[in-house]
């Protein structure tokens, strides 16, 4: 069974750019959904937490109508047992407000962001074991198969409360500016733009500035404001926005150590005490 009209098709999965895996995996794509447009999206290796962000990011705010996404990063920490056969976790169908599709792998925060958006979210009756490739072996004909309007596949519903909730004050990611995207929630903080603050993220601790905005501040300084990442709740009353640490001029990535996603961020107290205790009160990384 094939699609009759075009589809906007993005993947999302943490083989590295320019893998291999990428292109196996969209020529598979293609041949069961030869006349979809397809992108595609790299995240860290085992990230389930940037794939979960980039995923929500994308499918929550407003882009082609129907548009679909296939997601797959399955580190298979599920059962940390030794597998029989490959097996993973499994295949899940997700249906957005606004009419938006997502398939893929349920596996850690894949679907953190996006579960108290969902209108559908199913269990797919796809085989979770086969291959060490699933994704190119066992899932882009299922995809095709429900996209096209068969609804054969869905099994059960997935318990929102087993998907678990996205973990706060952690690092989402790390975009192509070094700009630092923060799981805090603007509208939790109380800020006042000029005033400094002192942000920790892992052992490196540095200076910032909050602000309203990332470029409210000069050449060289690091801002701590919202950011650019954010959605709408589905009755469109709540705005989700995300903290961020920019760098004017510079990578706030490179300044913190290059730390991973999923390192912990904390925002510290006045110098005074963040320095109590330190053998240097100029190094920014104090043990």
């Amino acid at each position: 069974m094939t699609l009759s009209q075009s589809l906007s098709l993005t993947l999302l999965a943490d083989y590295g750019p320019g893998d291999l895996a990428f292109q196996e995996v969209r020529q598979k794509l293609r041949y069961y959904l030869p006349l979809a447009t397809l992108d595609s999206l790299s995240v860290p290796p085992f990230s389930t937490l940037a794939l979960g962000f980039m995923l929500a990011q994308l499918a929550l705010n407003e882009g082609l109508p129907g548009r679909a996404y296939f997601h797959n990063c399955a580190p298979r920490k599920d059962d940390l047992k030794s597998r029989t056969d490959n097996d993973g976790e499994g295949l899940t169908f997700l249906l957005l407000p606004n009419d938006v599709k997502v398939i893929g792998v349920n596996s850690g925060y894949c679907l953190s962001f996006l579960k108290e958006h969902a209108l559908l979210a199913k269990k797919l009756n796809v085989p979770t074991h086969g291959s060490q490739f699933r994704s190119r072996d066992l899932f882009p004909a299922a995809l095709a198969q429900l996209l096209a309007g068969d609804d054969s596949l869905l099994g059960a519903d997935i318990p929102l409360e087993s998907i678990p909730e996205p973990p706060l004050n952690q690092l989402l990611l790390n975009d192509g500016y070094g700009n630092l995207k923060l799981s805090i929630l603007s509208d939790t903080l109380d800020l006042r733009p000029g005033d400094e603050t002192f942000i920790r993220i892992g052992n490196s601790v540095n200076k910032a500035i909050c602000a309203d905005g990332s470029f409210s501040v000069p050449e060289g300084a690091l801002a701590f404001a919202p950011g650019s990442s954010g959605w709408r709740s589905p009755d469109g009353k709540t705005q989700t926005r995300w903290m961020e640490l920019f760098l004017r001029g510079g990578s706030a990535w490179e300044l913190f150590g290059r730390p991973a996603v999923g390192t912990r961020v904390d925002r510290l107290k006045p110098w005074e005490e963040v320095f109590s205790g330190c053998h240097d009160a100029f190094s920014w990384a104090c043990p």
